[in-house]
């Protein structure tokens, strides 16, 4: 069971407080300070694994190492970018980190058209709705999202990506879904290599939410399309974190089949457990990790991880701001703390039954 922190300097949670989440056991951060595309050195990542094993918790799990714009559109200056990932790949093995997770969405990460929706209890939480998306520009999308950030900076929406958001989106015009399969391929078969050398699985983020937005291509959007990128190269050092609120978001994708079927194939090594609840087709919140409160099943979920003995970090993913707590949106302790604690719940109970299967036979 893991957390998700952004370092003392950025995150508003003390490492203090997270350890006494019951069967807490690891934290997942990043180095956000470190320019997108540039290596993360060594000392830095030292020091950001000091801090997180002080507090008894293990240092295995990086969330991100964002990758340039540049591989993405397959410009000449790649290989630059790539390189850089390579080192910092090799860095973070050299520090005992086992799974990096990245994601290869264009111009925009995850995206959200209200991060402090109202709910019928009081807490808010962040929201999607295609028809606000269809009324907006990408640029009064962007102003939207930095004015409800809590004067956070959110990971992904670093402002030094968007300078130069208008000739990002001209050069996307000539990038299909198929180009974009082409460029990620190109970056993989290049820090594979370094990630099976540095004992490092990779492990890819659906796109959030899972189809296209402003006519930007989105690709890790399916299980056909999970498979397509895990056959780009045949390395078990290339998979998959799998995202239930981020796949989930399209009812098409059927959470415990996705689980089971890449966790079997030994390319499952992420897991975020998220709940949402969809309204209709591209409109939905997300809510607390309780069963009943979403259209996730969180019990076939829990019980799919359960089930192909998942053993990689696991995290609850997002949560609402409640009892009166202020903070990055969708990253407050309170909400996250009762998921972890529900989410292990489960898996108690699936230990308990299991255990009790075995005596009888």
């Amino acid at each position: 069971m893991s957390f998700r922190w952004f370092g003392k300097n950025e995150d508003p949670i003390p490492l203090a407080h997270i350890c006494q989440i019951p069967g807490m056991k690891a934290v997942v951060s990043a180095l956000s300070e470190i320019p997108v595309g540039e290596v993360w050195p060594m000392e830095a990542i030292l020091e950001l694994k000091r801090d997180i094993e002080a507090h008894g918790l293990l240092f295995h799990t990086i969330e991100s190492v964002n990758v340039h714009e540049d591989i993405k559109l397959g410009l000449a200056t790649r290989d630059r970018y790539i390189e850089n990932y390579r080192q910092t790949l090799r860095n973070l093995g050299t520090a005992g980190v086992k799974v990096v997770c990245y994601n290869f969405m264009p111009a925009f990460d995850w995206l959200r058209t209200d991060l402090a929706q109202t709910l019928e209890d009081g807490s808010n939480t962040m929201a999607y709705d295609e028809n606000v998306i269809l009324g907006l520009t990408p640029e009064k999308l962007m102003q939207s999202m930095y004015e409800g950030s809590n004067g956070f900076e959110l990971a992904g929406w670093e402002k030094e990506r968007f300078g130069e958001l208008e000739k990002v989106f001209a050069l996307y015009k000539a990038i299909s879904e198929d180009k974009l399969f082409e460029h990620l391929g190109y970056f993989l078969r290049a820090i594979i290599p370094a990630a099976e050398e540095s004992g490092i699985k990779m492990a890819i983020h659906p796109d959030d939410p899972p189809w296209p937005v402003f006519g930007l291509p989105r690709i890790v959007t399916s299980k056909e399309n999970l498979e397509r990128i895990v056959r780009l190269v045949d390395s078990p050092s290339n998979g998959l974190a799998i995202c239930t609120g981020s796949l989930g978001a399209n009812p098409k994708n059927h959470m415990p089949e996705i689980i089971r079927y890449f966790g079997k194939m030994g390319r499952l090594h992420f897991g975020h457990v998220r709940n949402i609840k969809i309204d209709r087709q591209g409109v939905f919140y997300e809510t607390s990790h309780k069963d009943d409160c979403g259209t996730i099943d969180m019990y076939e979920v829990m019980k799919a991880f359960h089930d192909i003995g998942f053993k990689g970090p696991i995290r609850p993913d997002h949560g609402r701001m409640i009892w009166g707590e202020a903070g990055r949106p969708g990253y407050g302790l309170y909400d996250r703390a009762l998921g972890a604690v529900y989410l292990q719940g489960l898996w108690d109970a699936m230990e308990r039954s299991a255990d009790s299967q075995e005596m009888k036979r």
